[in-house]
């Protein structure tokens, strides 16, 4: 019942969640600037235009990516049909087989929807920064509300819970934000070695797929190496040049580089991000699967400090810290 609720109602809820996301990364901000006898209001000002800035450029950047590829779609499309007609005689398949495998309209069809997707994301952006904007405005008397709300050791678990969450998820974005920025990086470098049209596009589209967990790596590999195949067909190099870059720049990268940076900062079990995943996926749509992850980690943390529900933030962990404290009870 409440996974409908929050399905139907994911106009009203999805950016009130945006919004205290990202009020856990700039309230310290806003603090900081606070007890600087720096004004709330302007304090709040210069973080929310920054913030603003960034999201407009980007979008209007993505937006202009998108568009140009859905304007030059058609001449891939002929390419795609000469390219599976080609393949179709060659391995003697049936016609019927083309029909169902032929992704060519469905493809276009999805570039206009994902450019429809990000002027509703820039519609969207206002919900998330009116509620940012009171959210802020509070935030250097929260210490003080939750003093008059609690008793004094009541406030000061929930002053705990506050911090651990705003650390942990300043530390959890920025850390993404990075790792992301480097993979976006270092796959246009090879877009761009390899020739491929639209290099900066895919590159910016590894940067955003790469914030969601696990898929969004596999994800953003799929168009660029798809159109690697169409655009130099039948010189097969391109394509594999691109194949084994963006496959070394994301094991590399996820496998290696990211475990040691971020370490385990999260501390969450690989099923229940993939679970959470799935299911804020599914409530929210792409939205949701990229605060899929802050959101586990945010219930995560409140379970650990209530204890009617610390055994569920247990279940929820990782394990690695109590496997080593195991190893180390036995020796």
């Amino acid at each position: 019942m409440l996974g409908a609720v929050l399905r139907l109602g994911r106009g009203v809820f999805l950016p009130i969640v945006v919004a205290a996301l990202f009020y856990f990364l700039f309230a310290p901000i806003v603090k900081y600037l606070s007890e600087r006898r720096i004004p709330t209001f302007l304090s709040t000002s210069i973080v929310l235009l920054i913030f603003i800035g960034f999201c407009v450029a980007g979008g209007l950047f993505l937006n202009t990516r998108i568009v140009a590829l859905a304007d030059a779609y058609p001449r891939y499309h002929a390419r795609f049909e000469t390219l599976f007609s080609s393949i179709v005689s060659q391995f003697d398949l049936s016609p019927a087989w083309w029909e169902n495998f032929n992704l060519a309209p469905v493809i276009g069809e999805k570039l206009l929807i994902f450019s429809g997707f990000l002027m509703g994301f820039m519609t969207n952006l206002i919900l998330v920064v009116f509620f940012l904007i009171f959210l802020l405005i509070g935030a250097p008397y929260f210490d003080f509300k939750i003093d008059k709300a609690f008793s004094a050791r009541n406030a000061a678990r929930v002053r705990e819970v506050s911090r651990s969450i705003s650390s942990q998820m300043s530390s959890y974005l920025f850390l993404q934000f990075v790792l992301s920025a480097a993979t976006g990086f270092f796959a246009w470098a090879v877009f761009s070695l390899a020739g491929l049209d639209f290099a900066v596009t895919w590159g910016a589209l590894t940067f955003l797929l790469n914030f969601i967990p696990n898929l969004g790596s596999f994800i953003a590999a799929v168009p660029p190496v798809l159109l690697s195949l169409v655009q130099f067909y039948p010189d097969l190099g391109p394509t594999i040049f691109v194949t084994v870059g963006i496959l070394v720049i994301q094991q590399t990268i996820g496998n290696f580089i990211t475990p040691k940076v971020m370490g385990d900062k999260l501390n969450l079990s690989p099923v229940v991000i993939l679970v959470s995943l799935l299911m804020w996926g599914w409530l929210w749509g792409v939205t949701g699967a990229i605060l899929s992850v802050p959101i586990a980690s945010s219930i995560k943390i409140i379970c650990d400090n209530l204890a009617p529900l610390k055994p569920l933030g247990v279940l929820m962990s990782s394990g690695k810290n109590f496997s080593k404290a195991h190893r180390q009870d036995i020796s």
